[in-house]
């Protein structure tokens, strides 16, 4: 078995009531608007979420995967989205929880991990076994991490104005 993991944690503090913010990170179109490779995202009558990315990885190049994700928890201080149980292959998971810390400001924890399993190496991408599961997580790892801050720094944008 062939896999490759990235992850994301961080705490951000937002100058915002946390109704304004648990809405937003509730909208998932917002992460399609305002992060970096995510190409699209639509979610399905049955309430899947479909998102379907596109990144660059040295050695390997381009890798565009699709992502099907469903609610995990819609709570006051937590939302989360998981990988669809059917799925085998391409999994991400999100999280986003929430702190009133003081009138108009929001600490929001929020955690992306992304892991893509295959049989063999090839099934990813032509170039993956050359690179190796090791290199290939690293730098989806670095990519991971530029589109998240990117989507923070854009969503603090949006919602201290």
């Amino acid at each position: 078995m062939f896999t490759v993991r990235a992850g994301y944690a961080d705490d951000i503090e937002v100058r915002s009531n946390i109704d304004k913010v648990r809405e937003f990170f509730s909208d998932i179109t917002n992460f399609a608007e305002m992060m970096p490779g995510v190409d699209q995202i639509h979610i399905d009558a049955k309430g899947v979420a479909h998102w379907r990315v596109n990144t660059q990885i040295p050695v390997v190049g381009q890798i565009l995967q699709k992502f099907v994700l469903e609610l995990g928890e819609s709570s006051e201080e937590r939302i989360e989205w998981l990988p669809m149980r059917s799925e085998a292959e391409n999994f991400l998971r999100y999280s986003a929880d929430f702190l009133e810390k003081a009138k108009n400001v929001t600490l929001v924890h929020f955690s992306q991990v992304v892991e893509l399993r295959r049989k063999s190496a090839r099934d990813l991408h032509m170039l993956a076994g050359l690179a190796g599961e090791s290199l290939i997580s690293n730098e989806m790892t670095k990519r991971v991490t530029e589109m998240i801050r990117v989507f923070i720094d854009r969503a603090k944008e949006r919602l201290e104005k």
